[in-house]
C-alpha cells in the first residue's frame, strides 16, 4: 500500500545531484538567470513537452535527445525563449550543451537544454556561453535554491518541493521546481518543471508515470488560455539511493507514482496561485457530466472565460458567466440539470439561483482560494481545472514595449 505522502515546502536536492543558479546578464533587473542541474550518475530521463506546433529551439533538440534515455545534466536560461529563431537557434542551443557537456566531461547529448522568455529574439551567445562556466563552477549540493530562482521570469514567487518516501527500505528523495506564471493553458504552457530523484527506475516506466502525473497537475492549470512554445518537465533518476529498479509490479511503485503526482500538483497549483497579476486562485470542478471529456470541456471553458476571470477579481458571485460560460463549452449541458456551489455554498440549483443570501457567497469570492464546483448532473465523468482572476496588473505585466 502507498505511503503517506507527505509534501515539503523546501528543496532539498536528491543523493547524487547538484544544482547552481546565477546572474549572467540576461535580465536587465540583474536577478539570477541561469540555472544548472547535474546528476554525477547517469540518470534515467523523462519528458513531456508543449504541444504548440511552434516550438522552440530548446524543445525540438529535448525531444530528439529523450530518445537517448540518459541525462547527466540540464541548462536552463531565462529571459530569452530561443524560439523562432530559424536554425541560428538549433545551432545555439546545441551549443549550449556542447559547452556544459565539456566544462562536466559529460557527452553533449546526455545534457538538455531549456529556455524561457521573450520569443523571437537572437541568443546573446557571447553573455551565455560566459555564463555557463560561471555556473558550472558554483555547482553544489546544495544549490537547488538558486536554481529555482533562477528559472523564474514574472514569477513572483518561487516555486519547489521535496517529498521523502522509502522505496526497498531505503531512504528516497523526490524533489521539484518549477517556473509559470503567463501564457499559461493546459497541455501545457510557458512553465518549465525539472522533477529530480535519487530512486532508480526503469526508463519505459518513468515516462509512463511522468505522463500521468503531468495530466493530473501540468495539464491542468490555466492563467489566460495561451499555450506557449516552450513548456517541458524533465524527470531524472539516478539510482543514487541504491534500490532495486521501479517499475509496475514492484511492490513500491504505487508509492513512487503517488509521491511523483503530488509533487507535481503541489508545483502546479504553486503556477496557478501566481498567475501574471493574479489575487485569487481558483479551482474549477466539474461533475456528473456524460463523460470525463465533456466535463474537461466545461471546467475549460469557465477557466478560459475573461467574463469569468475578471468577475472574479471583485466580490460579487455573477454565477450566470459560469452558467453562460459551460453552456457553449462544447459539453453536454441540460440548463435545468446544473447546480452550482462556492465551496459548499449553493448559488445554482435547477439552473436558476439557488436563493443562498448573496452575502454569503460573496464572503466566499472575497477569499484567497476558493472552490466552484459545477454538478451536469448527467453522467459520471469529472474533471477539474487550478486557475486564477484577471485584473489590470495582468494587462501591464504583457504590454511589451
Amino acid at each position: 500500500m502507498p505511503q503517506n505522502i507527505k509534501v515539503q515546502e523546501t528543496i532539498r536536492l536528491p543523493g547524487g545531484f547538484r544544482a547552481a543558479g546565477e546572474a549572467i546578464g540576461l535580465k536587465r533587473s540583474g536577478r539570477r538567470d541561469m540555472a544548472l542541474l547535474v546528476s554525477d550518475l547517469p540518470a534515467a530521463v523523462a519528458g513531456v513537452f508543449t504541444t504548440n506546433q511552434v516550438r522552440s529551439a530548446t524543445v525540438k533538440l529535448d525531444r530528439e535527445r529523450l530518445r537517448g534515455g540518459v541525462a547527466r545534466a540540464i541548462i536552463i536560461n531565462s529571459g530569452n525563449a530561443n524560439a523562432c529563431n530559424g536554425p541560428q537557434g538549433l545551432c545555439d542551443a546545441d551549443r549550449m550543451t556542447e559547452l556544459t557537456g565539456l566544462l562536466l566531461g559529460v557527452p553533449k547529448k546526455q545534457v538538455f537544454v531549456c529556455s524561457t522568455g521573450r520569443i523571437g529574439i537572437a541568443m546573446p551567445m557571447a553573455i551565455i556561453e560566459e555564463g555557463i562556466g560561471k555556473v558550472a563552477a558554483a555547482l553544489a549540493p546544495r544549490g537547488g535554491k538558486n536554481a529555482a530562482t533562477a528559472i523564474m521570469t514574472t514569477d513572483t514567487k518561487i516555486k519547489h518541493a521535496t517529498v521523502a518516501l522509502q522505496i526497498d527500505g531505503q531512504p528516497v528523495t523526490l524533489t521539484g521546481m518549477a517556473k509559470g506564471a503567463g501564457m499559461i493553458e493546459p497541455n501545457m504552457a510557458t512553465m518549465l518543471a525539472f522533477l529530480l530523484t535519487d530512486a532508480a527506475v526503469d526508463r519505459k516506466a518513468l515516462q509512463g508515470a511522468l505522463k500521468a502525473a503531468a495530466d493530473q497537475s501540468f495539464n491542468r492549470v490555466s492563467v489566460d488560455g495561451d499555450r506557449s512554445t516552450n513548456d517541458t518537465t524533465l524527470l531524472l533518476a539516478n539510482g543514487a539511493a541504491g534500490n532495486k529498479p521501479l517499475k509496475p509490479g514492484h511492490p513500491d511503485w504505487g508509492t513512487f507514482c503517488a509521491a511523483l503526482n503530488a509533487l507535481a500538483l503541489n508545483l502546479a497549483i504553486k503556477m496557478a496561485g501566481d498567475g501574471e497579476g493574479a489575487t485569487k486562485l481558483v479551482t474549477v470542478r466539474v461533475l456528473g457530466a456524460k463523460s470525463d471529456r465533456d466535463a474537461d470541456l466545461a471546467a475549460r471553458a469557465v477557466a478560459n472565460s475573461l467574463l469569468v476571470k475578471t468577475s472574479w477579481v471583485g466580490d460579487y458571485p455573477n454565477w450566470g458567466r459560469l452558467m453562460d460560460s459551460i453552456g457553449y463549452s462544447r459539453a453536454k449541458v441540460v440548463e435545468e440539470r446544473v447546480a452550482i456551489h462556492y465551496n459548499d455554498l449553493p448559488a445554482v440549483k435547477d439552473g436558476v439561483f439557488a436563493g443562498t443570501p448573496l452575502k454569503q457567497l460573496e464572503k466566499i469570492q472575497h477569499q484567497k482560494a476558493f472552490t466552484i464546483t459545477i454538478n451536469l448532473n448527467l453522467g459520471r465523468g469529472t474533471g477539474v481545472i487550478y486557475t486564477c482572476d484577471c485584473t489590470e496588473e495582468y494587462v501591464r505585466i504583457n504590454y511589451v514595449e
